[in-house]
């Protein structure tokens, strides 16, 4: 009898520490591909906005002969060449995780992910990959509209490549036109469903806005740096116009598409809502927004909580009393971390509001013809220029945490999602990842800024100095229309804004 007690007892420890380690083991894995992943979105948010701003600017040199937009062109390339390559190496190391990591949630979503990832690496990837070199070295040799053609098929290639990436992420969210085999696998029924499933479309525009909005800060503060020792640098005077003016015309943009993709959440991710929210409660007469709180899970309420009557359901339902959804609503096990993902999402959405006021601080120094002369405006512009990478993975952890506890909403959990792994095994693969990436990146991003630091001038290296116009194709008369004129006793041309 004793030694039947004593067996029974050592069977529970082995099994309660069995269980202790898998979940030690999950939450590792989760940190895992968190860290690698907050690595790598840093980058094609930056590459997607740089190659569309490169296209914009080669295509501006071809149609009015200027040499002003091919050499800044010529100074942003050598950046996007070292952006792009460090966004490719940190995309293949993350998705390794899937076959170490998440073998069964591999497994399950194969048939549905494995052929979207397959079409974004023949699309996308062998898009970009086969005009890059074009893109980087073709300057001299192929002309410069077909130049302008490789730097446009480049950037589209951009786009491509969010397309895929974000409608398997949105599919996962939203999942659509699947059925289940015996097996438990996810199979596709109807293709078109799965890739415009529900919340693909307000998913893909919201990215690639806030990549958009992302560079032109970055392009804005790297500007406002030069202009700050120099005031008369042109080329550093053309990024910042161009930066501010996407400021003033994206940022408040993106303030819609992130209303109507909220919307959509409330729709089809009630409890992602309610944990953004911070809502424990249930207001039959209209919900407030509230702007401060530290939500408590496990007391089920929001300590300290700041907010102003009604406005949380005039934004979500575009109605004074309008109902919210609450977490109580809600089985505990599938609430979403509101400790979380409430000041994330308050992170994204200041820094949003910040890129709008600036932008309209722009505007109003531009009527004035006063931009460049402001170095309250420069200063700011140098302190905010990283914020949009702040704001990109705010965003990503909202979006991600919010769908937890599941990979794939309603349906498979994320517990049951991870491969049968040991935690000091994910725990070794995780200190290399971190001692690898703060080395590798480290120093890819010191090198960034080091190209960054270098003063835009009129004389990028590329072309032939001496007609740098002719020996880029471009006719002599396209170089001198009126508004192109050159003080031919300084060679330099008369600052515009």
């Amino acid at each position: 009898m004793r030694r039947s007690s004593v067996v029974y007892t050592r069977g529970i420890f082995v099994m309660e520490n069995l269980a202790l380690s898998s979940l030690d083991a999950l939450l590792l894995a989760r940190i895992q591909f968190g860290f690698t992943i907050a690595f790598h979105i840093i980058f094609p948010a930056f590459s997607i906005g740089l190659a569309s701003y490169l296209a914009v600017l080669n295509g501006l040199y071809l149609k009015t002969g200027k040499r002003i937009y091919i050499q800044t062109f010529r100074f942003w390339l050598k950046i996007f060449a070292v952006v792009f390559g460090m966004g490719v190496v940190s995309g293949i190391v993350m998705s390794y995780q899937f076959g170490t990591n998440w073998s069964v949630f591999s497994d399950k979503t194969g048939p549905v992910l494995g052929p979207l990832m397959g079409y974004e690496v023949l699309t996308a990837f062998f898009l970009e990959a086969g005009f890059l070199g074009v893109m980087l070295f073709g300057e001299k040799r192929v002309g410069p509209r077909l130049h302008f053609a490789a730097t446009l098929i480049v950037a589209i290639g951009t786009l491509i490549s969010a397309f895929w990436i974000l409608s398997v992420n949105s599919w996962m969210h939203t999942p659509t036109g699947y059925g289940m085999n015996e097996q438990g696998q996810f199979i596709p029924e109807d293709w078109l469903a799965i890739v415009f499933n529900p919340s693909f479309p307000y998913r893909f525009v919201h990215t690639v806005t806030a990549a958009y909005l992302t560079t032109a800060f970055v392009v804005g503060g790297v500007a406002a740096w030069h202009l700050l020792k120099d005031k008369r640098n042109r080329p550093a005077r053309l990024m910042f116009s161009m930066a501010m003016w996407m400021a003033l015309l994206v940022a408040p943009a993106q303030l819609i598409i992130g209303d109507l993709h909220g919307l959509n959440t409330l729709e089809h991710q009630p409890a992602k809502v309610a944990a953004m929210e911070g809502t424990f409660e249930k207001y039959e007469n209209g919900a407030p927004l509230l702007l401060f709180g530290i939500p408590d899970m496990e007391a089920e309420t929001t300590h300290y909580a700041i907010g102003i009557p009604y406005l949380g359901s005039l934004i979500l339902t575009h109605s004074l009393t309008g109902e919210v959804p609450s977490l109580l609503d809600f089985p505990k096990d599938e609430r979403p971390n509101a400790s979380v993902i409430f000041w994330t999402f308050r992170v994204m959405v200041g820094i949003g509001m910040l890129m709008i006021a600036v932008g309209l601080a722009a505007f109003v120094l531009r009527l004035r013809k006063q931009l460049f002369d402001h170095r309250w405006l420069l200063r700011l512009s140098v302190w905010i220029a990283p914020t949009g990478f702040i704001a990109v993975i705010a965003g990503w952890i909202t979006t991600e945490v919010g769908r937890q506890p599941y990979t794939v909403y309603g349906l498979l959990k994320t517990a049951d999602s991870v491969s049968p792994i040991d935690a000091p095994g994910v725990a070794a693969s995780l200190l290399a990842f971190i001692i690898v990436y703060f080395a590798v990146f480290g120093a890819g991003t010191f090198y960034i800024i080091r190209k960054m630091k270098h003063r835009p001038s009129l004389h990028e290296k590329g072309v032939d100095r001496g007609s740098p116009d002719r020996a880029a194709g471009v006719t002599p008369a396209a170089s001198m229309r009126p508004e192109t004129v050159i003080d031919k006793a300084s060679d330099k041309r008369k600052p515009r804004e």
